[in-house]
């Protein structure tokens, strides 16, 4: 994938039902920096997150990603082409085992992360051939996390990423999203909970 250098969104309305949730939306992250999306239940954070995606039908031009060194991004097809998503619904498949589930992840997305560095990178390593049916709630969102070491992505886009994790799972994601971010990635994440790490911060009201 190519790495973004700039997420760019430029007056951005979001409209969900025939509600206006947000009129106009504007900010910019970029490449290496993280953005928390706060604001109360229904201003349209997780929207915000979708439509960024490239899943949530908006007009042209309100969303762009700069590629390095000068590509551009704008089509949601090609937005979603460049995006790691964590949202509310962890996407596990529980009659896979553990390991099964990212090796799926890692040939539909020609990732290059290692399956199994990522299991034992969340504590998982010792239940990977376990089915995903016996996990527990918080350790599907941590399996759902370790997606996102074997996709390949350079966004980030996490809804809620501290929901239901203990602070051992929650201390592993700061340092996974610091080491991302470290290496020229970028997230951007709709928290209620701080993430505990310096970013950015965008209030919707």
């Amino acid at each position: 994938m190519s790495l973004i250098a700039e997420l760019l969104v430029k007056s951005l309305p979001l409209v969900r039902g025939g509600r206006v949730l947000q009129r106009d939306i504007s900010f910019s992250v970029s490449a290496g920096e993280i953005l928390s999306i706060r604001g109360p239940n229904g201003v349209g954070k997780t929207s915000l997150l979708r439509a960024i995606a490239g899943l949530l039908a908006i007009p042209d031009d309100c969303i762009i990603f700069r590629l390095h060194p000068n590509g551009i991004a704008a089509h949601p097809e090609e937005r979603r082409a460049n995006v790691g998503w964590l949202g509310h619904l962890d996407g596990v498949k529980r009659q896979l085992s553990l390991r099964e589930n990212l090796q799926f992840h890692y040939r539909y997305n020609r990732g290059s992360g290692g399956v199994r560095e990522a299991l034992a990178a969340f504590g998982l390593g010792h239940l990977q051939e376990l089915p995903a049916q016996y996990l527990s709630y918080g350790q599907r969102r941590r399996l759902a996390f370790a997606r996102l070491l074997v996709d390949a992505r350079w966004l980030w886009l996490l809804d809620e990423p501290m929901s239901a994790i203990d602070s051992t799972g929650k201390e592993c994601i700061r340092r996974h999203i610091q080491e991302h971010c470290g290496k020229g990635g970028m997230v951007v994440a709709a928290v209620h909970e701080p993430l505990g790490v310096e970013t950015a911060s965008l209030e919707l009201e």
